[in-house]
């Protein structure tokens, strides 16, 4: 169980074991606590869970076990806690993962990850709030940070505004009622909770359990604080002494200049001039930096980075931090001047054939996915005629260089293995996962982006469809690239689950063959499904195999991939698995899948469609991709100019 204070998602909750008792810290000393990761105690007694590290965890425990009940069957005792806590962000646009104050069964959390495992949560109500999770990585309550004054007016707090607050956790053992209350440090604690759910906790918590803090961080940083924390089993937690709390940490260093004290007069004057003589610089340079701001972009600020920003990160958008070209315009690498954060920009056309506001609506939607195999879309920017788009840098650019454009450098079968599995994941995320289903509908190798680890991440939503769960897609157009296409969606112009799955499949067998999907249309035999489906029939499936791999390779995961990417890629619908029947195979849980039923169907069905589409390679391509550069624009930013 955990209970959360965030700063942008809440955390996945556990279950425990522990040792009855209470306790006060008023300021933290080193060795007192049980720390790991990045969590340390200052020398004035500050506990910092989070410092500037990227994508590490920190957690803090209280030593001993704490005992919550009599007997395995028994019921929860009542329990009270308070803590007065901080969230400073590093860059004032991104909010990090807040912290979260946890009942677990062992210390340190062992097996957790940083950045969405130890600081996420699915379905958050917003970026500023507070939850309650039960095991699980949605909260069962939540709301929106802040406090109910007296009288019952409801104030607004903001996390991460660098400022110390104070919450009260208290469980009702009786009533089997959880209250989180939560105020600014200088005000008392409100008498209506901020939340008051009720749950008996019997199931949840065994005898003897752990209590303290976590956090992480990810590509976004900022630092969390705990001043003072007070915890009791069956009764109040006494009340920290909030003058003796260790002070914050001061934000920047203010410095005299003794140039003001000597001559003040010829200071001023000097002032003045340069005031004078830099006016028309200013206006010159405020014109050169002018964005479009509409009153109703305010809404989405957080999201919106500064042009000047971007200018200064990219040198000035200058040739040299040029990533590449692609269709509908350039990628530029860059690192944010404040937080120092990598960075790639997409600069692409303003138009939309949708109404603006709808359009970034959709954009800072697709924002909100997060998951390890995805690229993280981090906001935007709107100036003059065009729209510049900013994501997480993948420093290895895209998959399909690796396979084709690279002949010396190429990735071993474990690399490809593991690049596969990581884009399962994300799509399962993607269909299942997220409050929306997301359809990608242009899956395929240099749409795959590799981070510094080679692992694998889903980019390019410029073809995305987004719709409700247990809802229908709507009929569009046929969009996405030749070779990848499922027959019916030429047919129907509908984009599905179904037809993400099917995209999937070539991408399988893309990827183990090292072959792309059509190769040459006027040589017989060069449509790689069918092909991989020859060699299969004749008992002879590894033959398809990716020839660089040579004998380095493991032969039933070879197989697997092959026979899943024939069985992804069967031209009817309800033939082919899920996405998450596909993530069971690849990660073992259930058999190798048998091609008997398949039958010989395949290797003509998967022409059904592609004749009245013929033309050359090149208008193919167009033919294929969005029909405007309106539906382009959260294209993945690598997925064209690294392809080159």
């Amino acid at each position: 169980m955990f209970f959360n204070i965030l700063a942008l998602v809440s955390l996945l909750a556990v279950s425990a074991y522990g040792q009855g008792t209470s306790f006060v810290y008023n300021g933290f000393t080193l060795g007192k606590l049980s720390l790991d990761g990045m969590a340390w105690v200052t020398h004035d007694g500050l506990l910092r869970l989070t410092n500037d590290s990227r994508m590490e965890k920190g957690h803090a425990f209280h030593p001993d076990q704490v005992q919550f009940k009599n007997s395995p069957n028994g019921s929860v005792f009542s329990f009270s806690t308070t803590f007065v806590f901080a969230i400073r962000a590093q860059y004032p646009t991104l909010s990090g993962h807040g912290i979260v104050f946890v009942v677990a069964p062992r210390r340190g959390l062992p097996g957790s990850l940083p950045g969405q495992y130890l600081g996420i949560e699915f379905r958050d109500i917003n970026d500023n709030h507070v939850g309650i999770d039960l095991n699980g990585l949605t909260s069962a309550n939540s709301s929106p940070a802040g406090y109910y004054a007296d009288g019952g007016e409801f104030k607004n707090l903001t996390l991460t505004s660098g400022k110390a607050m104070q919450v009260w956790v208290d469980y009702n053992g009786t009533e089997k009622r959880i209250d989180v209350t939560l105020a600014p440090i200088n005000v008392q604690k409100p008498q209506t909770p901020l939340l008051s759910p009720t749950c008996d906790l019997a199931s949840i918590i065994n005898e003897n359990m752990y209590v303290g803090f976590s956090s992480s961080t990810s590509s976004i940083l900022d630092t969390d604080y705990v001043l003072g924390w007070s915890f009791m089993v069956n009764g109040t937690a006494q009340a920290l002494a909030l003058s003796r709390l260790p002070k914050l940490p001061q934000i920047g260093k203010k410095e005299t200049s003794k140039v003001l004290t000597i001559g003040l007069p010829w200071v001023v004057l000097f002032i003045i001039s340069m005031l004078i003589s830099s006016a028309v610089y200013v206006m010159r340079r405020k014109r050169k930096f002018a964005e479009v701001l509409e009153d109703w972009e305010r809404d989405y600020g957080p999201h919106r980075f500064n042009y000047k920003d971007l200018y200064i990160a990219t040198k000035g958008f200058r040739n040299q931090e040029l990533l590449g070209t692609g269709g509908f315009g350039q990628v530029y690498r860059g690192i944010l001047p404040t937080s120092k954060i990598e960075i790639a920009v997409k600069r692409v056309s303003h138009e939309s054939r949708q109404g603006m506001r709808e359009f970034v609506a959709e954009i800072l939607s697709i924002g909100r996915l997060r998951h390890r195999n995805i690229v993280s879309l981090f906001g935007y920017c709107r100036r003059k005629g065009e729209l510049l788009l900013v994501y997480d840098y993948m420093p290895n650019g895209s998959l399909d260089k690796y396979l084709y454009k690279q002949p010396t450098v190429t990735l071993n079968w474990r690399q490809r293995f593991r690049v596969i599995k990581g884009v399962a994941s994300g799509l399962l995320y993607l269909h299942e996962g997220w409050e929306q289903v997301v359809i990608h509908g242009d899956i395929k190798a240099s749409n795959i982006l590799l981070d510094a680890d080679l692992n694998g991440r889903l980019g390019d939503f410029g073809l995305a469809r987004l719709y409700d769960h247990g809802t229908d897609p709507q009929r569009t157009h046929a969009a996405g690239t030749l070779g990848y296409l499922a027959p019916e969606h030429v047919r129907t112009s509908k984009a599905t689950r179904s037809t993400d799955v099917f995209a999937f499949g070539v991408f399988l067998l893309e990827v183990a063959c090292g072959r792309r999907p059509i190769e040459n249309r006027d040589v017989e035999g060069t449509i790689l499904v069918d092909w991989v489906f020859s060699c299969w029939e004749r008992g002879a499936i590894l033959e398809a195999r990716d020839p660089k791999l040579g004998a380095e390779f493991v032969e039933e995961e070879m197989e697997l991939v092959l026979k899943l990417g024939l069985m992804c890629s069967h031209p009817e619908p309800l033939m082919r698995p899920t996405t998450r029947q596909v993530l069971h195979y690849l990660e073992g849980d259930i058999p190798t899948p048998e091609l008997s039923s398949i039958g010989s169907r395949l290797t003509f069905d998967h022409h059904e469609g592609f004749d009245d589409l013929a033309m050359s390679p090149s208008s193919m391509d167009k033919a294929f991709q969005l029909s405007s550069v309106a539906d382009s624009l959260l294209s993945g930013y690598m997925s064209h100019s690294l392809s080159c």
